[in-house]
């Protein structure tokens, strides 16, 4: 994983006054080739750092800068190396593991164990994710297409993508990738994804932007939704919706207004309350509502039931 190994490369050299590219590339088990790719990227991305040739020769942060060594805060290194471990609860190798045992050799001011920050991105799906998460890594950074069987409510398909994005939005792993099924990019979600296979056919990179996925341009809204909940349920609405989505009324049950996008899932989340919520508003949803009720009444109905 490259970002850790650049990590590291500046962790390094930050800490000692100079290094090497064979002890780098010995360090993180990679050619002095890549190592020498990896000093340009951090030179590009206005890291001041000098390569010295001959006896004696190494590679050093320039001494002009040496003021500049702090462009790295501590607080800053213990944000990046958060992001870092919160990768290894989706991967298979311990990124994060290996990179503090390579980096940490001495004592140093600018690492520290102390971790105020645990994220764990696994989800409820984190053993089935992880396998999932790699074959699509490794096949956007090698440009291979990847092939899928995906589950939708329109049902299930064979899938052939170009992958570009992996995405951790709304508590969920995304794909985002050209579908060649249909010609067009498509936001995947992972749990819904099977039999992933990277293949041997290399695509053509279209270098698509960063999707927009901003909650007001995935879920427009369009649906008004009117609906008063018991008071018991405050929990959920804050939990989900935030404070401000519904107020108090004068018996104490709560009136909860906002704006939906689909009517399918609007109908589901509305009926995971049970008894304890009342649909106002839009008509369509208390009609839906209506119709479950009724069906789920008749498939519960037992023949020693009197009423």
């Amino acid at each position: 994983m490259k970002i850790d190994r650049l990590i590291g490369i500046l962790s390094i050299l930050l800490q000692k006054e100079k290094t090497t590219a064979p002890e780098l590339a010995e360090l993180f088990e990679v050619s002095r080739r890549t190592i020498n790719r990896d000093i340009e990227d951090l030179c590009k991305a206005g890291i001041p750092i000098q390569t010295i040739q001959g006896p004696g020769g190494g590679i050093r942060v320039m001494d002009g800068y040496r003021f500049d060594r702090t462009i790295l805060s501590t607080k800053d290194m213990q944000m990046i190396l958060a992001g870092l471990r919160s990768l290894d609860s989706v991967s298979e190798k311990s990124y994060f593991a290996q990179l503090m045992e390579k980096i940490q050799t001495g004592s140093s001011e600018l690492i520290s164990t102390r971790d105020s920050i645990l994220i764990d991105l696994s989800s409820w799906y984190g053993e089935s994710l992880k396998p999932k998460i790699e074959i699509i890594q490794n096949a956007i950074a090698e440009t291979h297409l990847i092939r899928f069987r995906y589950v939708s409510p329109n049902g299930e398909s064979e899938r052939t993508a170009e992958p570009y994005y992996l995405i951790f939005r709304w508590s969920s792993w995304y794909l985002y990738a050209w579908c060649c099924s249909r010609n067009d990019f498509r936001l995947f979600k992972l749990n819904r994804m099977t039999e992933i296979q990277k293949t041997e056919e290399i695509f053509n990179h279209r270098k698509p932007a960063v999707p927009d996925l901003s909650d007001e341009k995935s879920f427009p809204g369009g649906i008004g939704v009117k609906a008063l909940f018991d008071a018991d349920q405050k929990w959920r609405l804050i939990e989900e919706f935030g404070p401000e989505s519904f107020t108090e009324t004068t018996d104490g049950r709560l009136l909860f207004q906002a704006d939906y996008t689909d009517i399918d899932n609007l109908v589901t989340w509305l009926m995971t309350f049970g008894n304890h919520c009342e649909v106002l508003e839009p008509f369509e949803a208390r009609k839906r509502i209506r119709k479950i009720v009724k069906d789920m009444s008749e498939i519960y109905k037992t023949a020693d039931d009197t009423e």
